[in-house]
Formats: structure tokens, sequence, C-alpha cells
């Protein structure tokens, strides 16, 4: 990501001090929390994509850093309520907000999260950018219910495979970009075209996550299979229920309901996706949707912008961890 990073070098610096104060409050247990969350970011992937989406269509404005914000605001709410659903106790190598205060706070700070975004943009009056933003926030609570119901009966086709990603994950990415192309240029016909980027960089996104359970990249180490215990059906898995013989598939079932717990059951399962050609075949879909978003940047004039932006892109399908 250095191209990117050194492309938005600056305005990281002032996004970040931006950051910072929209998530100020008078309380001090909620100044204490958020300086830990500020503290513990993550790689900022989304307002990077706000940033950049702003460049290519335009300018860096106020409403783009504004943007930027209401984006990490909302994402930051979804991970700690996350952490609160997945009982997590760690974020990003560190201890979670879940792990240190607990459930009653660790919602309460989600809500804040969410209601400091809406005021925000209120206040603000960037309605076109709320109205996108809200849409992320109830298409990510949808495909976290629309999973959750279906891995109760593991009876998941790869189209609504991809309803639940496109929802869950590939959502707030696209809203990101549209985002930060409307609060640049106010025209619609840009906004749409960078949510549709957006999108499919989600997608792939989210699948090379669901690859890192199988020890798929270097730095992922030895398989975890932490999507089975959790009875999850990510892409190559439903891709291997969908190819093996009757009897294979009744034993999987059975293994990721009732024995998802024990290592060496995980890793035959892990195996048998392996062997069926689960791996390969997630991997060449998830080339698909990263080619399908270039071609997209490719109607824009060549940029270090549009290498910064292609850059970030072949990040989220490359990366190790």
């Amino acid at each position: 990501m250095k191209t990117s990073q050194a492309i938005l070098h600056e305005e990281l610096i002032i996004f970040e001090k931006k950051f910072k104060d929209a998530v100020k409050s008078q309380v001090p247990l909620i100044d204490r929390i958020m300086r830990f969350i500020v503290n513990r970011k993550g790689k900022q992937l989304r307002p990077m994509f706000v940033l950049l989406s702003a460049k290519l269509c335009g300018q860096v404005n106020e409403p783009s850093y504004r943007a930027a914000s209401l984006v990490e605001l909302l994402h930051t709410a979804t991970l700690v309520h996350d952490d609160v659903v997945d009982e997590s106790l760690e974020r990003r190598g560190f201890f979670s907000t879940y792990a240190l205060w607990k459930t009653k706070i660790s919602v309460l700070v989600g809500d804040y999260l969410l209601a400091k975004g809406l005021f925000f943009a209120l206040a603000n009056q960037d309605f076109r950018v709320l109205q996108l933003l809200s849409n992320a926030v109830q298409k990510i609570s949808e495909g976290e219910l629309l999973q959750l119901e279906k891995s109760r009966s593991l009876n998941l086709s790869e189209e609504v495979y991809f309803e639940i990603i496109r929802n869950k994950t590939a959502s707030l990415l696209s809203s990101s970009c549209a985002a930060g192309a409307f609060a640049a240029s106010n025209d619609e016909v840009l906004t749409e075209k960078m949510g549709r980027f957006g999108e499919k960089v989600g997608i792939a996104f989210q699948i090379r996550d669901d690859l890192f359970d199988y020890g798929s990249g270097e730095a992922a180490g030895k398989p975890s299979g932490n999507d089975i215990k959790e009875k999850k059906l990510t892409l190559p898995l439903i891709y291997t229920l969908n190819t093996v013989d009757r009897s294979t598939r009744r034993e999987l079932i059975y293994i990721i309901k009732n024995q998802n717990k024990n290592s060496r059951k995980v890793k035959w399962v892990i195996d048998k996706v392996i062997e069926t050609g689960g791996i390969v075949y997630a991997t060449g879909k998830m080339n698909a949707y990263r080619d399908e978003a270039l071609a997209i940047l490719n109607e824009f004039e060549d940029t270090d912008v549009r290498k910064g932006m292609e850059e970030l892109v072949r990040f989220t399908t490359d990366r190790k961890y």
C-alpha cells in the first residue's frame, strides 16, 4: 500500500486529527474508550478508499474528510458490536473493547459511535452521504442475520452466500467509494460507478478472508478452521459440499454441526476442501471480482491516483493477513 499511503500522506494526517475530534465526548469513560480504540486502529482501508475515490473524481475537500470520518465511525461501531456478538476477546492482536469493558459498556459504546456518526452528518447537512452509509449499515445487519439463520441449517447456496457477503462486507466498501465520489463531485453518475467498483472490491476482500481459514497465504500459517468451528459456510466449503458425493456431503455436514470443536475432524474437512478444488475455485472467483473492479478503474484517466487505487485493490486480494 506504499503508493496509496504516499498519495494520501497529508490527507491521512488531516483525517486522523478530524476523526479524533469527531469521537470526543464529555463523559470521561467514553473518552478513555475512544482513545483506546483510536490508538489501536487498523489499516484504515475504508477511509483510504473514501479519500482516493474523492481524488479520482475531483479534489479532497471538507465533505470528503467528513465522509471518511463517518465511514470510520460506523465501521468501528459495527466492529465493537461484532465482538459482543462473537464474544471475541481479541481485535487486531489486542484486547477487544468487549474483553476489557464487557457487554453492557461495549453495546453502549457501539450505540454512541452510531449516534455520533448520524449527528455528525446531520450537523453538516451531508444528507446524500448519510443516505449512502445508512443504507450500508442496514445491509450489514441484514447480512449478519441472514448468515446466522442459514448457519443453523447449513443449507447455503452459492447465490445466498454472495447475497450475505454483498450485504455484510461489500456494502460498506461500496458506500465508502460512493460517498468519496459524491463528496468531491456531487455527480450521481460517478457516485454510482464508484459504488459498483467498491462492491466488487468488497466481495473480493471477503473471499480472501474466507481463504485465510484454509491457510491460504504465507502469513496465515497453518489452517485455522475458525469458520468451520463457528459453523460458517464460506465459498470454498460451499463449493465442496456441492461437488462431493452424497455420502461425503452428509459426513461433512455432520462434522460441522456436531464435531466442529474436534481439531482432527476439522482438519479432515479442510483437507477435503483442498482436495476437491474449493481453494482453487474460490481464488478464481476472487480474482474475477478484482478484475471487474480494475476494469471500472480503467475507465478513468491514467494518473498516480488511479495507480494508487489499483494498488489498494490488489492489496485486498494479495494480502497475507
